[in-house]
């Protein structure tokens, strides 16, 4: 829910205000970042100090006003290697010091300019630190940013934010996935693509706001991934034959796909080995029969703990969640599909970040183990999907 104006150079010198304004009324003044108009979302914040580019261009942020808790941002400018997606997906962007100059041997174009040339409305200069603690002790609300010469008053700004849509029952996986399926083909050991229909295995990706990673840490596997649409049914994935099935990220209420949910179903019923990633978690969570809940605030950043149940190793992980499954954590649960457990926990708060079934081949993680800027530790888990469908082959 944006609109925005470009701007001109010597409105941008004058360092027009700008007003964030929480739908609880607390209120941060500073400076138009990106693009000038009007913007509303859930605040949330990340605390990653690296990988900017990778979230703004990740899908499951449409309509989230996303707050850096690093103070300096922009430094490496943006290049056009790195996105997870054909366009920045954030409904608004808040910083504290943007880089005044970018400096990075890949860098084409400012973070500032980048934004404004897609319409994103942001703020610079506010205290980030104070409106991440705000959002830890109130939780993710909706938020809007204002900028320019001639601002609403403050009644009306208020008014315009408590209007906007909440994130609670939000389906929205459609709006970000791919309207046409296409495919992603392996990468053989030469480093170049093998011929379609040649691949080792063959995957369907169901794309609920798939990032551009996921598919690519796959064929580098060997797999060739055939990406469908959030509204692809069980016929439309098995038409392309798959080893396995995988359900990507994305943002909105999992407790809206109820499409997703009974596709997946479908798929567990016929025991082919399936992977599930964030959104997909949650859909595995919710076809088991678990129910999800909306978090406080939520996992957002490249530095949280989580503990891998069933090797005991603790991994650092880049998340990007806002729901969870509630599911109990120390018992094996009855299904529909056999037995199932949590596989993986939060070691911050708990919170699910993994199941499994125990009788048949499915797994999913709630956060993300393609993250292309890193942290890495769990990348082994793409092997892991790689070993369930060797195993169901055999």
């Amino acid at each position: 829910m944006t609109t925005s104006t470009q701007g001109n150079a010597s409105q941008r010198e004058k360092a027009l205000p700008a007003v964030l304004v929480l739908e609880d009324g607390r209120v941060f003044r500073g400076r138009a970042y990106g693009a000038v108009g009007e913007t509303f979302g859930e605040a949330v914040f990340s605390t990653g100090m690296t990988g900017y580019q990778e979230t703004l261009t990740d899908p499951s942020y449409h309509r989230q006003v996303v707050v850096m808790t690093a103070p300096h941002v922009g430094n490496t400018g943006v290049n056009d290697e790195d996105p997870e997606s054909k366009r920045i997906w954030v409904a608004g962007y808040v910083v504290r010091d943007p880089a005044r100059v970018p400096s990075n041997w890949r860098s084409r174009r400012s973070l500032d300019e980048e934004l404004r040339n897609q319409g994103v409305v942001g703020i610079s200069g506010i205290d980030t630190r104070a409106l991440t603690r705000h959002l830890r002790e109130r939780g993710a609300m909706r938020v809007g940013i204002f900028s320019g010469n001639a601002l609403p008053d403050a009644g009306t700004m208020l008014a315009e934010v408590r209007q906007a849509p909440e994130m609670k029952g939000a389906n929205l996986a459609a709006e970000v996935a791919t309207k046409e399926a296409y495919v992603v083909p392996a990468i053989g050991p030469d480093g170049e693509a093998v011929p379609i229909g040649t691949a080792k295995f063959t995957v369907a990706a169901v794309d609920l706001g798939i990032k551009g990673m996921t598919p690519h840490r796959m064929a580098e596997r060997g797999i060739e991934v055939h990406v469908l649409p959030a509204t692809a049914t069980a016929e439309d994935i098995y038409a392309v034959n798959p080893d396995g099935v995988f359900f990507s990220n994305g943002p909105g209420d999992p407790a809206t796909a109820d499409g997703p949910v009974s596709v997946m179903q479908e798929v567990l019923a016929r025991k082919t080995p399936l992977f599930g990633i964030c959104f997909g978690n949650q859909i595995l969570g919710r076809a088991l029969g678990f129910g999800t809940y909306k978090l406080k605030y939520g996992h957002r950043g490249i530095n949280q703990p989580v503990q891998d149940r069933t090797t005991g190793k603790v991994e650092v992980t880049a998340h990007n969640h806002g729901f969870a499954v509630d599911a109990p954590l120390d018992e094996v649960s009855e299904t529909p599909y056999g037995r199932a457990e949590v596989s993986h926990v939060c070691l911050n708060d708990n919170v699910v970040e993994g199941l499994q079934l125990l009788d048949q081949p499915a797994f999913s993680v709630q956060y993300h183990p393609e993250a292309a800027a890193g942290p890495h530790d769990a990348a082994y888990l793409f092997d892991r999907f790689v070993s369930l469908m060797e195993g169901q082959r055999a």
